[in-house]
């Protein structure tokens, strides 16, 4: 199996990290903070893994986009950049491009922006797989399962089975 990597930041990693690990195709997720050649700073982020003939990177770029505050410019942008980190010329025009054509879904411009990959430190552990160690804590209910529930409306075809997702039904 041929395998490629991505980075990407945008919101609290706990979020990110669960929401990714929601997906076909990801095979490895981790969390922690990520700097980029551009942006010496570190931000909040994850490093995954994946299997581009299962899920393409333009599947990975759209659902990043609609699970954080991607045309947002808030004050904490330095903690929560938005960004997908690239590791090949290649891949960060690829990633331009997708930005670009995924523009069109979105009302307000996006702010997400294509990096390329510097550093990854990685969460310690008692961190790591927050969602799934901590599904009922309070801050999981509120931020993390509706994104979760946002992806079974969205990209069911994604989900892995059985889901991490909490059983609930459904809404639109």
């Amino acid at each position: 199996m041929k395998t490629d990597k991505v980075g990407l930041g945008g919101g609290c990693h706990w979020c990110t990290e669960a929401v990714f690990q929601a997906l076909k195709g990801v095979i490895k997720v981790e969390q922690g903070w990520i700097s980029a050649s551009e942006a010496e700073e570190f931000s909040e982020a994850i490093f995954l893994h994946f299997d581009p003939e299962e899920i393409s990177l333009k599947e990975l770029i759209e659902v990043h986009l609609l699970t954080h505050k991607s045309t947002s410019d808030h004050s904490m942008r330095k903690k929560y950049r938005s960004a997908v980190y690239t590791f090949t010329e290649a891949q960060k025009m690829e990633t331009d491009k997708i930005l670009r054509h995924l523009q069109k879904d979105f009302k307000d411009k996006l702010i997400t922006r294509a990096y390329e990959f510097k550093e990854f430190k990685i969460s310690q552990e008692p961190f790591q797989n927050y969602y799934i160690k901590n599904p009922e804590k309070p801050f999981c209910k509120r931020y993390i399962d509706p994104k979760l529930q946002m992806l079974l409306r969205k990209f069911p075809k994604n989900v892995i089975e059985p889901p991490l997702i909490p059983d609930k039904t459904v809404e639109d």
